[in-house]
């Protein structure tokens, strides 16, 4: 049955839904196009992009969402490689959507994603997606989960979400994927370590990565942490994280590491959890976009953008506190008249 949203898509929109839909060498053009559109800034642009995700939304929802975070040097990349490898071998079409960190002095970044996975990139079935994190907290692009849903409309099994890499403040990922994997590298602390660490408290497994350097450092690893997660109450009273030592670079532990992602799937599906966790995240994400959408509007506010200098100023020569220069712009934002604003 025709999708009834497709009507109201312009022919270009239709393409694109028609293109990611459909199976075939066009699709990887379309759905590349797809979340080019959805990424830009344009006010034209995000109108069009939300009318092709309501096309795509009934077709999506079917992949395992797994979230890859860790510090920078972990293996990340070599881990998602040999992992996208193992799984398309097993039969699975395999997406990721990889976040570099944008430089904060020229706004680029690198997106060498694509160069660090060759072997993978070579793969019919792979799809690999690097995106700049353009100053969005969290450690993914502002538009990541928007680029989930369409790589799951286009038939993907398996979406992988790689984070930049930056250390604790790296948890939007967790709120946006089914399964929340955090590598770890051997050496890297103890278990008190482990406990100080947030991102470890909604880990929902634990890999120890490059312990063909090490086996003795990254065993011991293990065993501290998964001593550490007994300190810690686990996010769902169903599910303990397992803590597991592989070796991406020589291709070791990835069955298991895989088999213990099905194992998740399984164990939360039977309790419920698995669906009742997406029904949060979606909700979660929509006032997320609420937050962003006021945080923007706040800036364009004529009132805003006219009072903002001054106040800025007065800030920083220590004339006002900012709690007082806040109070008077979001006055402005209720009644730019400016009759509102607290008088000092």
């Amino acid at each position: 049955m025709e999708n009834p949203s497709l009507g109201a898509l312009d022919p270009l929109d239709r393409d694109l839904v028609d293109g990611v839909l459909a199976p075939g060498a066009g699709q990887r053009r379309a759905l590349a196009k797809t979340i080019t559109l959805i990424e830009s800034t344009r006010a034209d642009h995000r109108q069009r992009a939300q009318q092709v995700l309501a096309a795509l939304l009934p077709h999506s929802g079917r992949a395992m969402r797994v979230g890859i975070s860790g510090v920078p040097g972990a293996g990340k990349s070599t881990f998602i490689e040999t992992l996208g490898v193992y799984l398309i071998d097993a039969g699975k079409r395999v997406a990721v959507l990889a976040v570099d960190p944008s430089s904060s002095v020229s706004g680029g970044s690198i997106l060498g994603d694509k160069t660090r996975m060759e072997l993978l990139c070579q793969r019919e079935a792979a799809f690999i997606r690097p995106s700049p994190s353009a100053g969005s907290l969290g450690g993914v692009a502002d538009k990541t989960r928007e680029a989930m849903l369409v790589c799951e409309a286009a038939g993907f099994d398996v979406v992988i979400v790689e984070t930049v890499g930056v250390g604790q403040s790296e948890t939007t990922v967790a709120g946006m994927v089914d399964i929340f994997v955090l590598l770890q590298l051997p050496n890297a602390g103890d278990d008190l370590q482990a406990i100080k660490k947030g991102i470890v408290e909604i880990a929902d497994l634990v890999v120890f990565n490059k312990a063909d350097i090490d086996g003795a450092a990254a065993e011991r690893g293990r065993s501290q942490m998964q001593t550490a997660l007994t300190l810690l109450r686990p996010a769902s009273p169903n599910w303990r994280p397992p803590v597991l030592c592989v070796s991406a670079l020589a291709k070791r532990g990835i069955p298991e590491f895989w088999a213990e992602v099905e194992h998740y799937r399984a164990t939360m599906s039977e309790t419920g959890e698995f669906d009742e966790k997406r029904r949060r995240q979606s909700v979660a994400w929509m006032w997320n976009l609420i937050d962003s959408g006021l945080h923007q509007h706040f800036r364009q506010h004529p009132a805003v953008r006219a009072a903002l200098p001054g106040l800025s100023h007065d800030v920083a020569e220590a004339r006002t506190t900012p709690g007082a220069a806040a109070q008077r712009l979001l006055s402005a934002l209720i009644d730019p008249s400016g009759s509102d604003l607290p008088k000092e």
